[in-house]
């Protein structure tokens, strides 16, 4: 009976070499299976094992020379090649696995950018500007917006300190920041006011 297998595998083989496609159909049917249930085994996954079986048959066919008939039967020979493919496909998952993981861990240690030097320069200029703009406040209201912008306190709580009314502390605090608005608009444009 074993003989019979050898003869017919032989005789598959045969046409295969000769570009018989309905060889490859009668393997086809004959192994498709089997070749997917060893990829599925190996794999776990029902689309890698159909991906492993096209590659496996896709071998066959274009390098039929590669399967010996007098080695062993086509049967042993499809099932060894199927879980070949089907571990590589593992490691190649495994290494695109790794490499998303290293990449996820490379996005996120890279730093956030820090202001560009447009910036630094534009920072630089509020900054001096808002310390002008304070330096020109009388003394009464830089202490309550010293107090309530740069030390954190409230208007009631800068009143106790300075020990001044809330509504005086508030009241200053409100003017402070009015005088602070305006000085630091931006200035209009020349063309504007001209009706350029």
């Amino acid at each position: 009976m074993e003989q019979a297998g050898v003869g017919a595998d032989a005789e598959l083989h045969r046409r295969l070499v000769y570009g018989d496609e309905s060889a490859l159909a009668e393997v086809y049917t004959a192994y498709g299976g089997l070749v997917r249930r060893v990829a599925v085994r190996v794999t776990r996954s029902a689309a890698a094992a159909e991906d492993v079986a096209q590659e496996v048959f896709a071998q066959l066919w274009s390098r039929p020379y590669a399967f010996d008939p007098r080695r062993g039967s086509l049967r042993t020979w499809l099932s060894l090649l199927a879980h070949r493919r089907a571990v590589d496909w593992v490691r190649s998952e495994a290494r695109h696995r790794k490499a998303a993981r290293a990449d996820d861990s490379a996005l996120h240690a890279i730093p956030e950018p820090g202001p560009g030097p447009d910036e630094t320069v534009v920072d630089r200029e509020r900054s001096l500007l808002l310390h002008s703009a304070l330096a020109e406040l009388p003394q009464p209201q830089r202490e309550v917006v010293h107090l309530a912008y740069f030390a954190g306190r409230t208007y009631r709580q800068a009143a106790v300190e300075l020990g001044i009314p809330e509504g005086t502390a508030k009241t200053r605090l409100r003017t402070a920041l009015r005088t602070l608005a305006e000085s630091l608009a931006d200035p209009p444009d020349p063309a504007l006011e001209r009706g350029a």
